[in-house]
């Protein structure tokens, strides 16, 4: 049918349902009259980089308002901003798997309780390159966790439950197609590694605490990318395994600074 799902009996059996991050709910706000009509989500990281994504947006679809500035739709929460631009939507998700994870949570319900259809999610934003050339743009195709597994693990009430983080192999290389067009940025796919933690989880030498050498750190890259990974961030595998199993079709594509 090409609806966003949700897997949640317990929503049904609810007379409202808050998206307490979004500062948005059932009852508060038409949700079907504001996103039944989006096709297109991209989220990242910072508000700001959001905000510019959906005037971009605007500018290059040629909407009414193009140039100005644009509302955000979340702006009674202070944990996530929101923007619109016609059927595309752009929104902030923070740093690190708990900060998408709640986001991603709200968002699936949102565009879920909107009857929203055929909806295509992408996550854009920055990541530290491995073994490319500087400036690449890293398309996804798996996800894959700090042992270089694609597999997201989820502590549910004591049970680690194991998720798979596989993201559309059609849309990676509808998006390696597209970059054809633009040369200015050297396109790959790979795999992307996700990590708990910007600093020893991503073998770096100048965090707080640090129980390894530069030798080890340089043996784990390797290992890295003799595995197919080619860029390293912290949302993911998360954003992997929570689109996949609610329907929506996801893709990362990333800016490594290298």
């Amino acid at each position: 049918s090409g609806l966003v799902l949700v897997k949640n009996p317990h929503l049904d059996l609810m007379e409202e349902d808050v998206l307490y991050h979004l500062d948005l709910g059932t009852k508060t706000h038409d949700l079907p009259a504001m996103f039944g009509d989006i096709k297109f989500v991209c989220v990242g990281g910072s508000p700001n980089r959001m905000r510019a994504f959906a005037q971009l947006m605007q500018r290059e679809l040629g909407l009414p308002g193009a140039g100005e500035d644009v509302a955000d739709i979340c702006a009674g929460s202070d944990r996530y901003a929101m923007y619109r631009a016609g059927p595309v939507l752009s929104v902030s998700h923070g740093v690190g798997i708990p900060s998408i994870s709640i986001m991603l949570h709200e968002l699936i319900k949102l565009l879920h309780h909107a009857k929203c259809r055929d909806v295509t999610i992408i996550r854009i934003g920055t990541s530290g390159g491995l073994g490319i050339e500087a400036g690449s743009v890293v398309v996804t195709d798996t996800a894959v966790d700090s042992c270089f597994q694609p597999r997201f693990e989820q502590l549910v009430l004591g049970d680690v439950v194991v998720r798979s983080t596989e993201l559309d192999k059609g849309l990676a290389q509808e998006l390696l197609a597209c970059s054809r067009d633009i040369p200015d940025f050297p396109t790959l796919i790979g795999h992307t590694m996700c990590t708990y933690d910007f600093y020893e989880g991503q073998g770096r030498l100048d965090g707080a605490l640090c129980s390894f050498s530069s030798e080890k750190k340089l043996e784990y890259l390797r290992r890295a990318y003799d595995a197919g990974v080619r860029n390293i961030e912290m949302e993911s595998t998360a954003f992997a395994a929570l689109c996949g199993l609610c329907g929506l079709k996801g893709e990362c594509c990333r800016f490594p600074l290298l």
